[in-house]
């Protein structure tokens, strides 16, 4: 297994960004319900998106940065992205979520990964348009899983995939071994193993010899 790739929120972190984000524009209780349904495969991911993005609209650009600023990696996560990278193993963040949020978790822990395919929030006249883009909007990450695979040379039956929502389905059910993470529902029985923190993951990877 040469290729990890892990989910964001709700797997390498605790924090929900559009919750965040909502909190800064009171809508983080129409978010949770939103993201709610997503996750447990009652709302089709993309239109959860768009439809958490649009209650963003007008949402001043620096408030926005502030919550991105909150994003935190669940304890462990760093030291597990480190040692993975020390061993040679390539680390991937494949999310639905922001990159602008994922970056600011990953350098205030001083770690970083191979590669993050996620989304944007749009910003024009220093606000948030309200819409959202990138290639996990429509794109699946199986498809992300199988292209970075390919780009490097490895065979998606040497890869890793760590989730816990209905749209992490797709990675999880092509990836040579799938671990839940704290799954929802809908999504543990595509999954190889489960965990519910980063010892185990790091228990769990070491035992398959990923580490």
């Amino acid at each position: 297994m040469t290729l990890v790739a892990f989910d964001f929120d709700g797997t390498l972190s605790d924090s929900e960004m559009t919750v965040l984000l909502g909190r800064r524009y009171d809508v983080a209780e129409q978010m949770e319900a939103i993201t709610a349904r997503a996750m447990n495969d009652e709302l089709g991911y993309a239109e959860s998106l768009r439809q958490r993005a649009a209650l963003l609209e007008a949402l001043p650009n620096d408030d926005a940065q502030a919550a991105f600023d909150e994003v935190r990696l669940r304890p462990g996560a760093a030291d597990l992205i480190s040692e993975l990278n020390e061993a040679g193993v390539t680390t991937a963040v494949f999310t639905g979520g922001f990159q602008r949020g994922v970056e600011a978790a990953l350098e205030r822990e001083g770690v970083t990964v191979d590669a993050i395919v996620s989304n944007r929030l749009p910003v024009a006249d220093d606000a948030l348009t309200g819409e959202v883009e990138g290639p996990l909007v429509e794109g699946t990450k199986d498809d992300a899983l199988e292209s970075h695979a390919t780009e490097l040379d490895i065979d998606v039956a040497d890869t890793v995939a760590v989730g816990d929502g209905a749209n992490d389905l797709p990675m999880l059910e092509v990836a040579g071994l799938a671990v839940g993470f704290d799954p929802k529902p809908a999504v543990a029985p595509a999954c190889d193993e489960t965990v519910t923190a980063m010892a185990e993951l790091r228990e769990l990877l070491d035992a398959r010899g990923v580490l």
